[in-house]
């Protein structure tokens, strides 16, 4: 903690804490370091992220005990580097921490028990104070990064201001699409989620059919651009709760769709339409699909800015670096959306770092280092 000295009548006292994040939810071990003023300013100082996705690409998915082994081997290596690069000057860059924090949900089980016990035990050993966050609802705080040091200032894009309350926050990513309205930090409702798959869930299995590698998102959205996004009209979910989200049926209709193509039924297996697929019908097929997979989370959004007029829109998650979906929402919403830079769109340590910068600067709970224990199936 940086204490600054009132020198003049102009000048007044400020505080600065930083807090180390750790994030192993999934497949990515990461930590990184966020300082926060005594204005709410956040700075990002250092973010390091391995990650196992080459390991699991040939299963097409996650395969939850190699994710968690390749954690227990990255941990330390990833938290000891970020400390250091955040602190490059310091014989002691521990003394320069205020806090830690640590995701402990939702995700997978095996991968949250080495973030978590890693966290516990820093927290103990080097005395300091250990906050509990919810994964999903990191994922909007890396918008809340304002800048980053020297060092990373140009690696990458932060958005000009702090986003402004009330906020609506769309989550889209692998496991999750949600939406929520923060009238505050810490003070926000969900107003809807998805009932079956999430909208990367989807993605990645829409991959699978037509025979795109793994991980799904970034795959489609490539090959959608070699296609004709009206090629195919699919079925968009109409759900009873409005800002709700379903899309099995969405992918259930991509599987037909690539069945009835090749001339066959729906007895056909998945697992053989990819090579009978042609380029360009994988192309449309793929464009088609990520037009109204996206036009779905864009519907809901722009009803909710309708209903409940927030001041900003942010996003988070994986799919929130989709150009598709920040396409849409520019055209579609009457506010301009400042995005996050994608590289802090997937799992990382810096949006675990500012989300735990603001319970420390506002005086959130502090977890117990002794009993915090994961929350694979934690919601917001």
């Amino acid at each position: 903690m940086l204490i600054c000295q009132v020198l003049s009548p102009v000048v007044v006292s400020c505080v600065v804490m930083r807090v180390l994040g750790i994030e192993s939810s999934c497949d990515e071990t990461a930590a990184a370091v966020v300082e926060i003023d005594d204005r709410g300013v956040c700075t990002l100082l250092s973010n390091v992220v391995i990650s196992s996705l080459d390991l699991h690409a040939k299963y097409g998915g996650v395969v939850p005990e190699i994710a968690a082994r390749s954690h227990i081997e990255a941990i330390e290596p990833v938290v000891d580097q970020a400390v250091s690069q955040a602190f490059p000057d310091d014989d002691d860059p521990w003394d320069k921490i205020d806090a830690i924090a640590v995701t402990y949900g939702a995700g997978l089980g095996g991968s949250l028990l080495i973030g978590v016990l890693t966290a516990r035990t820093l927290a103990i050993v080097k005395k300091k104070p250990l906050y509990g966050i919810n994964h999903v609802e990191g994922h909007l705080y890396a918008n809340f990064l304002s800048g980053g040091s020297p060092s990373l200032a140009d690696e990458y894009k932060f958005p000009s201001k702090t986003p402004e309350f009330p906020v609506l926050g769309l989550i889209v990513s692998g496991g999750h699409s949600q939406l929520v309205l923060f009238e505050d930090h810490f003070k926000y409702r969900l107003l809807g989620q998805t009932n079956d798959d999430a909208i990367g869930e989807a993605f990645d299995k829409v991959a699978k059919i037509i025979g795109l590698p793994y991980p799904g998102g970034p795959n489609v959205s490539k090959k959608a651009a070699e296609g004709n996004a009206q090629a195919f009209q699919l079925p968009k979910a109409k759900m009873a709760q409005k800002y709700d989200f379903s899309f099995s049926g969405l992918k259930t209709a991509v599987l037909r769709l690539a069945q009835e193509q090749i001339g066959e039924d729906f007895t056909f297996p998945s697992t053989g339409l990819a090579e009978r697929l042609s380029e360009q019908q994988k192309a449309d097929i793929a464009a088609s699909f990520q037009r109204v997979a996206v036009e779905t989370v864009v519907d809901k959004t722009v009803l909710a800015f309708e209903e409940f007029q927030p001041k900003t829109v942010i996003i988070g998650g994986g799919v929130a670096s989709s150009p598709a979906l920040r396409q849409a929402l520019a055209e579609r919403l009457p506010v301009a959306v400042e995005y996050a830079d994608p590289k802090l769109c997937t799992d990382n340590g810096a949006m675990i770092a500012t989300l735990g910068c603001f319970k420390l600067w506002l005086g959130q709970p502090e977890a117990d280092p002794y009993t915090l224990d994961i929350k694979p199936n934690l919601s917001m």
